[in-house]
């Protein structure tokens, strides 16, 4: 039985058997923020067991996409050494939130097991909590297996919990026997590691609520929570106890062999089993929007990624092997998981990015580890912590690092390693902040359950009345609130979108029945689909049950609109310039501008830019009429509309088409709860502002429209005046113009500086009664300079002499220094000549020695009536 009949064999037993069948949930969570990947069948239905959420049905069953990759559930180290450890994975599951309990939940385990899928009864044990003599008596009763058959564990194995408090219980766990040729005991013995009893089967009876370590109540509603391991049931149903012997791991394996050009089951057999477990976990993940990074999920990833590309490379393969595996994957799991379809492109490309980047990092990695042995002799040990960079940066797994060391006769510092190994867990426990999302507030999740969904008008029209049904101030629900106070405002039917997919919530006003005025500020919603508008009352007391009429503010309204349409528009146009790789990875959708993250490797060039604004304002130019569908989700993707990767969608969803008019020959259709114009004449022009790197293999494209794109071309066109007024020009000349600035700048540039602050901006000499006069003048000369100078005219004129150095600082700002030669210190001491021309200078005399003296001033105007000054000092001598 191929394992996709098997898929389908589980939902059609449980389907028959009135449960709800629930499409796989993203390997995001997206019922639980705090956990880095779905590692379990039951997390989409984690808050229906605690009560947190209300049940989607009494009963449900489902296949759950998982990983167990990082965080606290790893099994990445143990894939390809055992032969049921796997990253991705699949979990088929039942479950009742209060509707049946342990004797239909074992009944539908042992009939599916031995009717449908006709396993031998003979083959199969059971085991159950020591003390829950109930499960016990039930199994008993059905199968006629005694103690032999049915084994009592007394341990933690057999009794799960969600945490130190909250719902547990006992369960019970069914295993298959592959025979005595394979190595291994049955539960609770020493070898019960081994691969001969296989669990395939867990049930879980959730009775019981932990309230405290001491005290444990029964549940009102005790619920029912299995899963059995898809990999593991397929393995029984192929006559193996090996699960990469089964149909889909097989495949990969072969197609890994033979583009190696290797034996699968030869020297290579663990390489290809690594590299066929890990290409199925990166192109899951892949799928869901996750890319290659250095941090959180992404990774994860490309610490798969790597451990999968190291294996490639023992094999001695030199060409990109992952990109070429892909099709096989998708080819065999596909049809089950169409967004692996969807998402090929992205994953190809990404897959073939991140191996070019690891040969680079292989080589160093390889060059790193030989240095390290260089400095080793026979018989001594790498460094653990060498081993582990290698692990960590490089993608060695330990073992790889053991293989290269063991023929040179080397070892590794296993402690070492392991307290590396250990340390890094604990940071990455730490660091793992959750996805981001924030949790509900309770208040609010209460309210979803209590109230339901909001009913949402606002695709037909932007005012309604509606009715008051809770208000909410500080985390709690009030009857009313008075002029001033802030809150938010819960309603039975709302015109208002709420922030969601990128798009900011509505604003806008709302008017009482009593005349009560309202403002609303934003609004948001829970998953459930309970809308919250944050208002403040203007005037006037807002009571619960109150008839209100709600307006959108339509001129906000109308730019988000422009804006999320302009953003399809964008996302159409960059898939059809660069290819269908091009996904979107984030946005931001304001009344101001769009922000758009999508999949790329390389910057935009302008050519790039010009023609993406040129094809979309053609588009809006055209003024194609928008169409509004809503269709089953199957449907809306055969026909062609684009579904953005991680994002969880309804079962029916809404179809939005842009620029399909007659003369359009690239229209854009996706899938879209937002808010969007008429008509594309109505974005206005679309103008991209800027472009920037977000992360490995992300771009970022900020642009406007609209009013937005007048106002930037407004301001452009100010900007550009201004500019063309300061270099005596036109607008429509300026590039000329600046070009022949900058050519006159390097001219003068080339030319020999004509001044420096080292030559004098003013000198002169003087002969009075036989004593030279010489006087300098500088501009902002450093005062060391100065007094440098004073020395090299004392040397060169050593006799009969007297020298003043004036240097102005800034506008008014006079230094002063005198300087005498050595045989007129007597007649004309240079500090009684500094006391005489201070004032002048509107300074004060400062002191010095018989041959130097200065002072500061304030009036640089007054350095020549300063040296008409001395003259006259000498002249009376």
């Amino acid at each position: 039985m191929l394992t996709q009949d098997i898929r389908s064999s589980f939902l059609n037993y449980f389907k028959k058997h009135q449960h709800t069948i629930v499409p796989s949930d993203g390997l995001i969570p997206s019922h639980d923020p705090t956990l880095l990947f779905t590692n379990a069948g039951m997390v989409p239905f984690k808050g229906m067991f605690t009560g947190e959420e209300k049940p989607i049905a009494p009963t449900a069953a489902s296949v759950q996409k998982c990983l167990r990759a990082g965080g606290k559930h790893n099994d990445l180290d143990n894939v390809g050494y055992t032969s049921r450890h796997h990253t991705f994975f699949e979990m088929m599951g039942n479950f009742s939130f209060g509707d049946y309990f342990k004797e239909q939940a074992i009944t539908l385990a042992w009939t599916y097991l031995t009717k449908e899928l006709g396993i031998n009864p003979n083959k199969l044990y059971i085991t159950y909590y020591a003390s829950d003599h109930e499960t016990r008596d039930l199994w008993q009763k059905l199968t006629g297996f005694g103690a032999d058959r049915l084994l009592p564990i007394a341990t933690a194995d057999n009794f799960w919990s969600m945490g130190a408090t909250g719902p547990c219980g006992p369960c019970t766990e069914i295993f298959y026997d592959h025979g005595d040729q394979v190595k291994g005991g049955l539960p609770g013995t020493p070898d019960e590691d081994g691969d001969r009893y296989v669990e395939i089967w867990n049930l879980v009876f959730m009775q019981f609520d932990q309230l405290t370590e001491q005290k444990r109540v029964d549940l009102p509603n005790p619920c029912i929570d299995t899963g059995m391991g898809l990999e593991r049931i397929a393995a029984v149903l192929q006559g193996t106890y090996d699960n990469f012997q089964t149909d889909i791991f097989k495949a990969l394996i072969e197609a890994s062999a033979a583009l190696t050009q290797t034996a699968p089951d030869g020297p290579h057999r663990l390489a290809h089993r690594v590299i066929a477990d890990h290409i199925r976990a990166s192109c899951f993940l892949i799928s869901e929007g996750i890319l290659p990074s250095n941090e959180g999920r992404g990774y994860v990833l490309r610490r798969i990624m790597r451990r999968a590309l190291r294996y490639v490379h023992t094999t001695g393969y030199k060409g990109m092997l992952l990109p070429q595996l892909a099709p096989t994957l998708i080819n065999l799991m596909g049809n089950a998981y169409p967004e692996l379809n969807r998402a090929q492109s992205l994953i190809e490309s990404t897959l073939q990015a991140e191996e070019e980047k690891f040969s680079t990092t292989l080589s160093r990695g390889l060059s790193l580890l030989e240095d390290e042995i260089q400095n080793l002799s026979k018989g001594q040990e790498l460094s653990g912590t060498v081993a582990f960079k290698l692990y960590d940066t490089y993608g060695f797994p330990l073992d790889m690092t053991q293989d290269a060391l063991k023929s040179r006769g080397l070892s590794v510092n296993i402690s070492e390693f392991d307290a590396a190994m250990a340390t890094q867990k604990h940071q990455a426990r730490q660091n793992w902040q959750g996805s981001g999302d924030q949790k509900q507030n309770p208040v609010f999740q209460k309210l979803a359950t209590e109230l339901g969904e909001t009913t949402f008008v606002g695709y037909q029209t932007l005012e309604a009345e509606a009715t008051v049904r809770a208000l909410i101030t500080q985390d709690q629900t009030v009857d009313r609130l008075a002029t001033g106070q802030q809150g938010y405002l819960i309603v039975d039917q709302t015109p208002f979108y709420a922030e969601s997919g990128g798009q900011v919530g509505d604003t806008g006003t709302g008017l009482a029945s009593n005349q009560t005025a309202i403002t609303i500020h934003d609004t948001q919603k829970t998953k459930e689909g309970l809308y919250f508008h944050h208002i403040e009352v203007i005037e006037g007391t807002l009571t619960v049950g109150q008839t209100i009429n709600l307006a959108v503010n339509n001129t906000h309204r109308q730019a988000i609109a422009a804006n999320h349409s302009a953003t399809h528009l964008l996302h159409a146009a960059l898939r059809l310039r660069f290819g269908d790789h091009v996904t979107q990875k984030g946005s931001l959708v304001t009344a101001d501008k769009l922000r758009f993250d999508f999949t790329h490797t390389q910057a935009l060039s302008a050519d790039d830019i010009t023609a993406l604004e040129h094809h979309i304002n053609t588009l809006i130019r055209q003024n194609a009429p928008t169409r509004s569908q809503v269709m089953p989700y199957q449907e809306a993707l055969q026909t062609g509309a684009l579904a953005l990767f991680g994002e969880k969608y309804t079962n029916d969803v809404r179809v939005i088409t842009l620029a399909d008019g007659d003369e359009s020959e690239h229209a854009s259709t996706e899938l879209c709860g937002g808010t969007h114009v008429k008509a594309t004449g109505e974005i206005g022009l679309f103008k991209i502002i800027s472009q920037s790197s977000v992360a490995a293999g992300v771009r970022r494209i900020e642009a406007i429209t609209g009013q937005g794109t007048e106002r930037y071309l407004q301001d452009l066109d100010q900007t550009l005046n201004q500019l063309a007024q300061k270099l005596q020009t036109s607008p429509q000349n300026l590039v000329t113009r600046l070009d022949q600035v900058l050519a006159d700048k390097k001219k003068l540039e080339k030319q020999p500086a004509r001044s420096s602050a080292s030559t004098p901006i003013d000198q002169t000499n003087t002969k009075i009664n036989d004593t030279e006069l010489i006087s300098e003048t500088y501009q902002d000369l450093p005062h060391k300079d100065l007094l440098n100078r004073m020395d090299n005219l004392k040397k060169q004129h050593p006799s009969n002499a007297v020298f003043l150095l004036f240097n102005s600082v800034g506008t008014d700002k006079v230094s002063a220094v005198v300087g005498v030669s050595t045989d007129l210190t007597k007649k004309v001491p240079a500090p009684e000549l500094i006391k005489e021309i201070a004032p002048t200078i509107e300074g004060k005399g400062g002191g010095g020695r018989p041959d130097l003296a200065q002072c500061g001033g304030k009036n640089s105007k007054k350095i020549p009536e300063t040296i008409k000054k001395v003259e006259k000092l000498l002249n009376n001598k």
